[in-house]
């Protein structure tokens, strides 16, 4: 029910994953307008519809998680407690879906705070950025804990044993940056954070550069880069689009380059990439972007196939625990399950007839 062309664009994308790519899903929200567009695709009774009367608004931001304790982002939350769904995605309001899934699916033991990793467009295949804007004031000990949670996430996304991590800063030297950088460079340099394959300091031209695999920054700092760089590529593409058709010349030329174009376009989509992924909880959360069409559901789902296939959550479990963070005897959000609020049983889900 979340996103600028939910549901109908919502469930396109859902139909083309589930007949397409095998997924399997159950769709949460409105059940007559989530059966009224699925008629449309002939898939009434394909596809299970859970329940919700109620669904967070695209302006709403933390304040709705308990606003609406029974959203279909807080339904969906508590299908994963339940163990009938391994994944959520959503095309929501970022702020209120961040905000739902960490009060109902709490953060996992021995993490101080949960982390929006997010993909970029490099080559020769891509580079992992986090946090994208979970959480904007992290201390040195949080960074080393998003290394953690970078590194699992590109075990599974990229394939490889030992990604490098690379931590955003205003120089390479190990001196440089604020205390909490600093401090975060000194504890990832260090000998304990086992199966961190820390490369250094990296600066924000080298986001785009391929030159390691993870970038890890505080909520504030990678939210901005991100926003920078869609702007940046999204004026640059602008440009080139009008230059390539500026006169007759020009037109050829493009023509002649129209495939290889073609593939700039598609590497530089980011419906190509499905959008972030909340790590850190117990549960797998996959947030699309809010102007996402059928295609970006659609990758969106794929993703957080792929990443409840490679059982992500145990993943960071396992790495978190080869990280020093868990020793700082903070209590952590996974130690204060307790105070979850029961949802109540949601009944069985609705195959419809």
């Amino acid at each position: 029910m979340g996103g600028d062309h939910a549901p109908e664009e919502i469930i396109a994308g859902a139909v083309e994953a589930s007949r397409e790519h095998g997924v399997g899903l159950v769709l949460v929200g409105q059940a007559a307008r989530i059966r009224q567009e699925l008629e449309r695709y002939d898939a009434v009774g394909k596809i299970p519809i859970v329940h919700a009367d109620e669904a967070l608004d695209m302006d709403e931001g933390a304040l709705a998680s308990w606003r609406k304790p029974r959203s279909s982002i807080a339904i969906a939350c508590h299908l994963i407690k339940q163990g009938r769904a391994s994944a959520l995605v959503s095309a929501g309001s970022t702020a209120g879906v961040v905000a739902t899934s960490r009060l109902r699916l709490k953060g996992q033991q021995g993490v101080m705070r949960p982390a929006i990793a997010v993909t970029l467009p490099t080559r020769p295949r891509p580079t992992i950025l986090l946090d994208a804007g979970a959480t904007a004031d992290v201390k040195p000990e949080g960074l080393v804990q998003f290394a953690a949670l970078g590194t699992a996430y590109g075990q599974i996304l990229l394939g490889l044993d030992r990604p490098t991590v690379g931590l955003l800063n205003i120089g390479a030297e190990p001196g440089k940056g604020n205390k909490a950088t600093k401090r975060a460079h000194e504890l990832l340099s260090g000998g304990g954070n086992h199966g961190i394959e820390f490369a250094g300091n990296i600066e924000g031209h080298d986001l785009l550069s391929g030159r390691v695999d993870v970038v890890v920054t505080d909520g504030f700092s990678g939210n901005i880069a991100l926003k920078t760089m869609e702007g940046t590529i999204r004026t640059a593409f602008g440009e080139v689009r009008e230059t390539m058709t500026t006169g007759t010349a020009a037109r050829m030329g493009a023509l002649l380059q129209r495939r290889r174009m073609r593939d700039l376009r598609d590497r530089f989509d980011p419906d190509t990439y499905g959008g972030g992924v909340l790590l850190g909880l117990n549960g797998t959360i996959v947030i699309a972007h809010g102007a996402s069409r059928a295609r970006a559901i659609t990758s969106a789902c794929e993703l957080a196939h792929r990443l409840a296939a490679g059982r992500i959550v145990e993943r960071i479990r396992e790495q978190v625990a080869l990280t020093r963070t868990s020793r700082f005897g903070r209590r952590t959000h996974g130690e204060r399950d307790s105070t979850d609020e029961p949802l109540g049983d949601l009944g069985p889900v609705q195959k419809q007839p």
